[in-house]
């Protein structure tokens, strides 16, 4: 019997929406290894989000990348892994596809104010200020694109059961 490809799981959304919490939750269940997108943003990304300044595409493809290519250097050796990343567009998610097959995406999706509350109630440099400029951006998953949404608002431990019912591993 072969061994089933890995999954790739990204916790997508804008900033306040739980991605890195729901993440978590799944990667303790699982103990596949996780990438917390906003590690691999260069300096001067954080820097323009710290100011207020919302990034550009330029500003993202470099991200996007070196993400993609953390995934694939697991996807080559069979590991699963689980990341997070806002992947608010649709061509931003295809450039994360490219780290490997079965990559899937659980979009955290919710009430513009309870994601301002989460993000005033932290220490983070991405200021609320710049949700507006996220929502802006962000395209749903299209009907075509292998993934699910889920509501933040809904217990950690039953999105985190949620996402492995929808996959066959709980």
């Amino acid at each position: 019997m072969s061994t089933p490809r890995p999954h790739h799981l990204v916790f997508m959304g804008v900033s306040g929406s739980g991605k890195s919490t729901v993440a978590r939750a799944v990667q303790e269940r699982l103990g596949w290894e996780m990438a917390e997108g906003d590690d691999f943003h260069p300096p001067e990304n954080v820097a323009k989000m710290s100011e207020g300044t919302p990034l550009t595409d330029a500003d993202r493809w470099g991200w996007l990348e070196s993400l993609a290519d953390w995934t694939a250097e697991r996807d080559a050796r069979d590991e699963p892994t689980v990341i997070t990343c806002s992947a608010l567009r649709r061509s931003y998610r295809d450039v994360l596809r490219r780290g490997g097959e079965g990559t899937f995406f659980v979009h955290c999706t919710g009430d513009k104010h309870m994601f301002l509350e989460r993000m005033n109630a932290r220490d983070h440099f991405m200021p609320p200020s710049l949700l507006e400029s996220q929502l802006d951006t962000l395209e749903p998953l299209g009907a075509d694109e292998a993934g699910m949404d889920v509501d933040p608002a809904l217990p950690v431990d039953r999105l985190a059961a949620m996402v492995l019912a929808r996959l066959g591993l709980a």
